[in-house]
């Protein structure tokens, strides 16, 4: 029987990061599924279990938090992984630079830059020679808007260390590619607002925005490239959405 391919995937109990770990279950890859909310880890790994017939194994902890990564990173074993999936990360607030509250600044830079150098130092041990890591961006991280300074200097970063990562792991013959989504409708908005249901939801009126499937449909593409293509960087954007602050909007 042919050895199942495993893949990590932070930022696993929402959003983009369940969408990408049902989407590897489905292509029958056993799984590491991160985050921080471990309840809704158990609940994710035991519907794959029971409904694909893989092998989940939970990690809780926060990227955020060096210790406990690199904590977690000793339940792994040197080369037992074939995909790693940084897909952690936020969005907090969207003051301009002058009034902006500076613990939201600190929140996206330790979970969307920090955190991101934290999983890969602690992982990458555990990453097969021959492997692929795949970094979720933004179009943020490729533009700039209005209100969106820290995190889209964030977001840059990602882009940066995913160029850095291309060239530094080649001599392993690990594939680095990143993934920079546009206006996509999952939580994301609702932790930028801090629950602000109502602001969140505005976000969104009149877009068909996408969703987190079509990003796990990336993910999918990417992985099942031959071995001699490596897919670099990949935006995708909304019908609706032609740059990061330009949109066009249904009239309700």
């Amino acid at each position: 029987m042919e050895k199942r391919m495993k893949a990590l995937v932070t930022g696993a109990s929402s959003g983009f990061g369940k969408a990408i770990a049902e989407n590897l279950a489905k292509n029958n890859y056993d799984l590491i599924l991160c985050g921080r909310r471990t309840s809704r880890l158990e609940e994710l790994s035991e519907s794959l279990t029971k409904g694909y017939n893989i092998n989940c194994q939970i990690l809780s902890f926060d990227v955020r938090d060096k210790e406990a990564v690199e904590a977690a990173s000793k339940e792994v074993s040197q080369n037992e992984l074939d995909v790693l999936v940084n897909n952690a990360g936020l969005a907090v607030g969207l003051s301009n630079i002058d009034n902006g509250e500076i613990d939201d600044w600190e929140r996206m830079l330790d979970t969307n830059v920090k955190g991101l150098l934290y999983v890969s130092r602690f992982f990458l041990p555990s990453l097969k020679n021959g492997g692929h890591v795949i970094n979720i961006g933004s179009i943020a991280g490729k533009e700039v808007y209005p209100g969106g300074n820290v995190y889209c200097a964030s977001k840059h970063a990602v882009d940066a260390l995913s160029k850095a990562m291309r060239i530094e792991l080649l001599e392993r013959e690990i594939k680095v590619s990143q993934v920079c989504p546009g206006m996509a409708e999952t939580e994301f908005s609702l932790v930028r607002f801090k629950g602000d249901e109502k602001r969140a939801d505005n976000v969104y009126k009149g877009i068909d925005a996408l969703m987190a499937i079509d990003i796990a449909e990336a993910v999918d593409f990417i992985l099942s490239r031959p071995k001699h293509v490596c897919i670099n960087d990949l935006i995708i954007m909304p019908s609706a959405q032609a740059t990061a602050s330009i949109s066009k909007r249904r009239s309700e």
